[in-house]
């Protein structure tokens, strides 16, 4: 029986499998152009679908949760980067995973925590490897690459239980800047500060062997790599509107949407109600500071994610969805509520993907292929939530 978009419960989320993969070849080419290894951020995807199209079977990946270690590593992936700072309350946690995932690694700024993983590690009979987290300029975790915390760091991670396996930094704030050529100094900032941390150890006489950088538009826009070993970007397998507001990306680029249903018109207010509100497309208004007007995401129709001229999700509740007209911007007019009757259907563009997903279990997979008008769905993949 042929499943279409028309047939789906709302609010459902809809993958787009030739954006996804066209998305995925043109990082993939990225990586070979600068010399490194992709070591995808699945934290956007939560998918192992996504991540076996990515990087093949078994990885390398990296994860923002030990649950997704965990989904990962029973799904064949073995390489895995748990990129959160670790807790030691997870740690055992942690040397379960490792029986299917081996090549588990975690990360960590904080000199008590780092003496913890070893003396887990023992405890535990495993070694853990770890990466020294670096700030280059996001201001949220890590330690200053000329900071004199670094040597007792990796003194600590150099104990029995431990392993210093390099060191990591993420430049998020990349994600602020106003230009491309912001963007490239702050990813010629994110390498150069992994560079001096590397540097510092190995004159110490520790073994550095990973170098790892990541945001997705510092792999995009960087001019080089040279003397890093891999990068971590993860919103590139969908894209959305902050990443197209940065320049990363176009609208025809943005593999994931939200299916909604119109359920009233409200004439006096000049808007449409969906069924899709804060939960199903999240409250992340980021891509407004590029692209005002864009509210909690653009408006399409339900065969082709495009964004209709003048129209946005402008306000949310819990599950209920505002689609303007004047309110969603500058350039908007009346709306046209004879195209979109109660009952039809809408696709919504996420703000910050990884956001909106986090509410489903899976994704409705397109590839282009209609039944009657309206896309047909090839697949159901899964995906993993929770910590």
């Amino acid at each position: 029986m042929t499943i279409t978009l028309a047939d789906l419960p709302t609010p459902s989320l809809i993958l787009d499998q030739r954006r996804l993969l066209n998305n995925i070849a043109r990082m993939q080419a990225r990586a070979r152009e600068l010399g490194v290894m992709l070591r995808p951020h699945l934290k956007t995807a939560k998918s192992a679908k996504v991540a076996e199209l990515a990087v093949g079977k078994g990885g390398p990946l990296t994860v923002s949760t030990l649950a997704e270690a965990a989904y990962f590593a029973r799904a064949g992936f073995t390489d895995i980067t748990y990129a959160v700072p670790m807790a030691p309350a997870k740690l055992p946690q942690a040397a379960a995973i490792m029986r299917d995932a081996p090549g588990l690694k975690l990360i960590t700024d904080n000199l008590d925590v780092a003496r913890a993983v070893a003396e887990q590690g023992r405890a535990q009979g495993v070694t853990f490897a770890v990466l020294i987290k670096i700030d280059c300029g996001l201001g949220r975790a890590g330690i200053a690459p000329d900071s004199d915390l670094l040597p007792p760091l990796a003194q600590a991670l150099s104990q029995p239980g431990a392993k210093l396996a390099g060191v990591l930094t993420h430049a998020g704030h990349s994600y602020h800047a106003k230009s491309i050529p912001e963007i490239e100094r702050i990813a010629e900032d994110e390498r150069q500060a992994v560079l001096l941390a590397a540097a510092r150890l190995r004159a110490a006489g520790h073994d550095c062997a990973i170098v790892s950088v990541g945001s997705t538009p510092t792999a995009l826009f960087a001019r080089t790599l040279d003397g890093v070993t891999e990068m971590r970007p993860g919103n590139f397998v969908f894209f959305d509107l902050f990443q197209a507001g940065l320049g990363c990306c176009g609208m025809e680029d943005i593999a994931v949407s939200v299916l909604a249903s119109v359920v009233s018109h409200h004439h006096g207010r000049n808007h449409l109600l969906i069924d899709a509100g804060g939960l199903a497309l999240s409250k992340d208004t980021g891509a407004n500071e590029h692209a005002p007007g864009t509210g909690y995401g653009r408006v399409c129709r339900p065969d082709a994610a495009l964004p209709l001229p003048g129209l946005a999700v402008h306000d949310v509740h819990q599950e209920h969805g505002l689609v303007g007209g004047a309110q969603a911007g500058p350039q908007s007019g009346p709306v046209d509520f004879a195209a979109h009757p109660a009952g039809s259907r809408l696709r919504v563009l996420p703000n910050h993907v990884c956001m909106t997903g986090a509410m489903y279990d899976r994704y409705h997979v397109i590839d282009g292929r209609t039944d009657g008008g309206s896309p047909v769905v090839v697949a159901e993949w899964d995906r993993v939530n929770g910590w």
